[in-house]
């Protein structure tokens, strides 16, 4: 049993945090250009009471933005905008990390810039639709499968994207394997349907995730790199396949053995996907030495439970951070949560449902 609670000092490899309270990460689609700008940068330092935010997912390349408006950090502008967000939050006395996020088959060339590909493992299409701001709901389109030329200059990208991160200030990096991006395209056999290297065996479909690991850990430190996980998840046309516990169990284990800062690992059942298995936890608690931080749908009681069962050392709050700027003491002190949330706003591109969420006021 642990003996900390959620307001206690916290460590995820070199960042120590003043509590154990993660800020999810959640596409908000405010990056117009794709750049990060200051409304951004308000919108993140307003949350810096958590223990550390993890940004919105964030491309390492222009063939990774499947979605509209949001961010990239391959281009200098991108660099230099996301530094006024690193500067505000560390200003408001928090930790940052961002994460890298390839859409890989989740896009539409509507919402990419000219030149770029919409690439993925193999050319198997996704089902269903995806909003583009030009035509607005949009069928997905079948992806160019990944030549060996291809796997290299993305792996690069990926490597560039965490150098930049680092310049542009960040405490740290979380690689996106979850939610049916690129990374866990590759390990699932139903998108992944190649036949050579990096396809067919748990250990072949893996690879290509454990090098990306390998490869940014090696580029700005282990203790600075983490990977979210979402074994079980059905996002993004991810069904389930016979092997996911061996292939999260292998998983674990060779990022146990890579050494690096943390897991976070998602549990979508509160927005309707499949419970992970108790079972699953467990296992990748028994195999992960480091850090885990676990998400999905907690409130403070459960969040307690969790840690004091010693499956995960942080938790991480998604939703509740959009419309309660000041979780974290709202969470210390049991002041109620707020019970406005515009979730027609989400993906909106101003102000609005935003940074327009009042902190809590006890008059």
């Amino acid at each position: 049993m642990k003996e900390f609670t959620l307001f206690s000092n916290g460590q995820a490899g070199l960042t120590t945090t003043s509590n154990r309270i993660v800020m999810a990460p959640m596409t908000r689609c405010r990056a117009l250009g794709n750049i990060p700008n200051d409304l951004i940068a308000a919108y993140y330092a307003q949350r810096a009471g958590a223990g550390f935010i993890i940004t919105e997912g964030t491309s390492p390349s222009p063939n990774g933005l499947g979605y509209a408006r949001i961010p990239g950090i391959y281009s200098a502008q991108q660099v230099e905008g996301w530094r006024k967000t690193t500067d505000a939050v560390h200003k408001a006395g928090g930790k940052i990390f961002i994460q890298l996020m390839h859409t890989g088959r989740i896009s539409h060339p509507l919402n990419m810039p000219a030149g770029a590909e919409i690439l993925a493992p193999s050319a198997v299409k996704p089902a269903g639709q995806m909003w583009t701001d030009a035509k607005q709901m949009q069928d997905f389109e079948v992806p160019k499968a990944m030549s060996s030329e291809y796997i290299l200059q993305a792996k690069a990208e990926y490597v560039t994207a965490a150098k930049n991160a680092i310049a542009a200030g960040f405490d740290g990096v979380e690689l996106h394997s979850a939610n049916g991006y690129l990374l866990e395209q590759f390990l699932s056999p139903v998108s992944n349907i190649r036949t050579d290297d990096y396809g067919g065996s748990v250990e072949n479909r893996s690879r290509f995730v454990l090098e990306v690991v390998a490869e940014v850990a090696a580029a700005i430190g282990k203790n600075k790199t983490g990977i979210r996980l979402s074994p079980y998840g059905v996002a993004s046309d991810m069904p389930h396949y016979p092997e996911i516990d061996v292939t999260y169990d292998y998983l674990s284990t060779k990022l146990n053995e890579a050494d690096i800062a943390y897991i976070h690992h998602v549990d979508h059942s509160a927005m309707g996907a499949p419970a992970v298995p108790l079972e699953i936890k467990k296992l990748i608690r028994k195999n992960f030495k480091n850090t885990i931080i676990l998400c999905g749908g907690y409130d403070k009681q459960r969040a307690e439970a969790e840690l004091e069962s010693g499956l995960g050392d942080f938790i991480a709050f998604g939703r509740p951070f959009i419309n309660n700027p000041d979780l974290v003491d709202r969470l210390r002190n049991n002041w109620p949560l707020s019970d406005v949330l515009h979730a027609d706003l989400f993906y909106a591109a101003g102000d609005a449902g935003y940074t327009d969420y009042p902190a809590y006021s006890q008059g």
